[in-house]
């Protein structure tokens, strides 16, 4: 029995966002001027204070919620409601963000007889940036400026710092006068009885001489382009139903998060952002490895984000952002630190795996499409990125990708686990760089192989053969040099001297998932993975808990992420490993279980399933909903059915395997090609599964894979 349950992330905030702005508020909706809450636009807090009162007192809110992602709704009592005769009024606190803000507060009289309130709303802006508001930590300091039109009836806040200039313009609007003094907005309001009055707050950031609209007052999505963007994919994505009710629930709070992260970038119109509140910014990896996980609920997010990499590809040699020509963007952030260059992420490409991910995921769409006018589309940035791995992603030319940081103010590590101490030895010692970790090289292997489909398909079969034969020769020479038979897993990496990292990590559930594994040790690597020093009983941890090194509240030495169960949960299928993909499942869905509406958040922590651990907590600067979060519920439903399209044949493969306690599921709106198809699967009595498939002209063929035959035979 559950005995834990609605857990939330930063459970003191409530949180919400529209394309390239984010409020930020207390749990009553109050932005009060302390730790990161405000509204923040492109990464620059545009307000950070607000103070509402009524006739001198402070309305307490004693009811607040989100609503659709994008607005937030409040409740405050304002009189007596129990004393007759009635005085009782409410204030509704309305917000609803768009590229600016708009906060409508509404007077709502159950009283006798009239009531004249004065409301004053007093305003601040600091101007942080985003990381700044989440650490305290001011970086860059400014002049603000305060000004008052009146005939416009206009507050206006200007920030001045080192030859930035942004600004923030605020009026509001309303069923009274409104003046400005004394720093305040002031607004007489005389209400009826049982009438309603309103004001009207609107934000509207100015940044480059571009004014940032505030939105129109509907809980309905407005229409601009990230809500377009939102619209778009909450009509694609795949609907899921199932005998369990935790992971029907996970499904549709993963898919629902999907729809609401889209940037809206003109680029990538549905690329999504990492996650909220702190990284509502592009991020290279992130946004494909999202986009791909997701594929079984739709195409189009990883279309959208293989064409924002695409476009944000590196142009030169430049020491400070880590960036050559050819080499994808790993983050860029718009806030005032950045922009100031005051740190490199204006546009960082300090990062190893998203130019062999782009290509994967390149090859991966087009399975899942068939798409060959935007494989072609993309094909120059595909070329672009192989140059870029031959030219600088081996400078030492030992057959491995190493990444080494040049920027004095960049990222150590830049393989998937990218924080600076993620990568340590057997006795726990950071490893300097240049470091060759073991996922990179799975990476590059399976982009070599994705590649070779993507340019063999749009006539180019001599360079596809070509790849196919370097990526052979890459798995043997990986093997040899990275098996550690005496530990049954790879190593971690070849540190600068090229020794293998015997560190036992999480790496080798991603090498089983690109295929580099051998089929004749798939099932002893699976089994390390779920060793008791691995696998929490949540999840799989990024590092051993026997490890020296190891902290469970870490970021990569010993926490749990759940996009990695995805990646991982894929590999697993991939070589039949369907116990070990069973236990694995059942803890990412049990854990979803815990938290409210079934929302996995960033990263867990790798505390054991115990009855000393009722819950395992997160990582403390955790985000959620985390894009890559959502994306691993599905990633893991397409595991239990070893599901793999192959849309140029207008086929599905499937070879599903359900456990004991997900007895069915149906899957509607499947899309492969340009046709969908809609699936059930029963668990039969002896754990045989049953398959229906209602297509629009498409086969659904039960095949196992050829990795999982061959391990079978071992």
């Amino acid at each position: 029995m559950r005995t834990v349950r609605n857990l939330r992330v930063r459970p003191d905030l409530l949180y919400l966002a529209s394309g390239w702005s984010t409020l930020v508020t207390d749990v009553r909706g109050r932005i009060r001027g302390t730790g990161p809450q405000g509204f923040f636009a492109r990464n620059t807090r545009v307000l950070s204070l607000e103070r509402i009162t009524v006739d001198g007192r402070e309305p307490v809110p004693f009811s607040t919620a989100n609503v659709r992602g994008h607005a937030q709704l409040s409740y405050a009592e304002l009189g007596d409601g129990e004393t007759l005769p009635a005085r009782v009024a409410y204030l509704l606190v309305e917000r609803f963000v768009g590229e600016g803000l708009r906060t409508r507060l509404t007077v709502a009289s159950y009283a006798g007889q009239p009531l004249e309130l004065r409301l004053r709303i007093h305003l601040a802006a600091d101007f942080a940036d985003t990381s700044e508001a989440e650490t305290g930590h001011r970086v860059q300091v400014g002049e603000v400026d305060t000004a008052w039109d009146a005939a416009g009836q206009e507050l206006c806040l200007r920030y001045r710092c080192h030859g930035l200039d942004r600004a923030v313009a605020i009026r509001a609007t309303g069923d009274g006068p409104v003046r400005y003094a004394d720093g305040e907005f002031v607004v007489d309001l005389a209400v009826p009885p049982r009438e309603r009055r309103r004001v009207d707050l609107l934000v509207e950031p100015v940044f480059e001489g571009r004014r940032l609209a505030a939105p129109p007052p509907t809980f309905a999505d407005p229409d601009d382009a990230a809500a377009r963007a939102r619209t778009r994919l909450a009509a694609e994505l795949t609907r899921l139903t199932s005998a369990n009710f935790d992971v029907t629930a996970a499904w549709r709070c993963a898919v629902g998060d999907l729809a609401v992260l889209p940037l809206g970038e003109p680029d990538g119109p549905t690329a999504p952002i990492a996650g909220l509140p702190i990284y509502q910014e592009i991020f290279g990896r992130d946004t494909m490895t999202a986009s791909w996980q997701a594929l079984l609920a739709g195409p189009t997010m990883l279309a959208d984000s293989l064409r924002l990499n695409a476009h944000h590809l590196g142009r030169r040699v430049d020491d400070w952002r880590d960036e050559e020509p050819g080499k994808p963007l790993h983050e860029s952030r718009s806030g005032p630190v950045s922009v100031l260059g005051l740190d490199p992420f204006a546009h960082y490409h300090g990062d190893w795996s998203t130019a062999p991910d782009f290509l994967v995921f390149l090859g991966q769409y087009y399975a899942w499409t068939g798409d060959l006018d935007t494989v072609r589309e993309l094909l120059p940035t595909a070329r672009r990125a192989l140059s870029w791995i031959d030219r600088f992603g081996d400078l030492d030319h030992d057959g491995f990708l190493e990444y080494h940081c040049r920027s004095r103010a960049g990222l150590k590590n830049q393989g998937w686990k990218d924080s600076d101490t993620a990568i340590v030895d057997e006795h726990g010692r950071v490893v300097p760089n240049p470091i060759a970790t073991s996922e990179l090289q799975a990476y590059w292997y399976a982009a070599l192989r994705h590649a070779a489909v993507a340019f063999a398909a749009t006539g180019h079969p001599r360079l596809g053969a070509a790849l196919v034969r370097r990526a052979a020769a890459l798995r043997r020479r990986f093997h040899r040099a990275y098996w550690l038979p005496d530990r049954g897993c790879y190593a971690m990496a070849l540190g600068p001297d090229g020794r293998p990292v015997r560190s036992v990590n999480s790496n080798d559930g991603h090498l089983l998932a690109t295929g580099i594994v051998p089929a004749r040790i798939a099932r002893t690597v699976a089994d390390r993975l779920l060793a008791p020093d691995m696998f929490s009983g949540w999840g799989i941890r990024t590092l051993s808990a026997d490890h020296p090194a190891y902290n469970p509240f870490s970021y990569h030495r010993g926490s749990v992420w759940p996009v990695e169960a995805g990646t991982i949960g894929l590999g697993l299928a991939r070589y039949g490993c369907w116990q070990h993909l069973h236990r694995l499942a059942e803890g990412m869905f049990a854990a979803a279980a815990l938290f409210d509406e079934h929302r996995l958040p960033e990263v867990l922590s790798g505390l054991p399933r115990d009855d000393a651990h009722p819950y395992p907590g997160v990582y403390p600067a955790s985000c959620s909903p985390q894009a890559w979060s959502a994306s691993s519920v599905v990633a893991l439903i397409q595991a239990l059915l070893a599901l793999r399209p192959a849309a140029p044949l207008r086929t599905i493969f499937v070879d599903p395997h359900l456990p004991e306690w997900l007895p069915e599921l149906t899957l509607e709106g499947v899309r492969v090609g340009r046709r969908t198809v809609d699936l059930t699967v029963r668990r039969r009595r002896g754990g045989r599964t049953s398959l229906r498939a209602r297509g629009d002209r498409i086969a659904v063929v039960r095949r196992p894979t050829s990795q999982a035959v061959a391990a079978r035979r071992r």
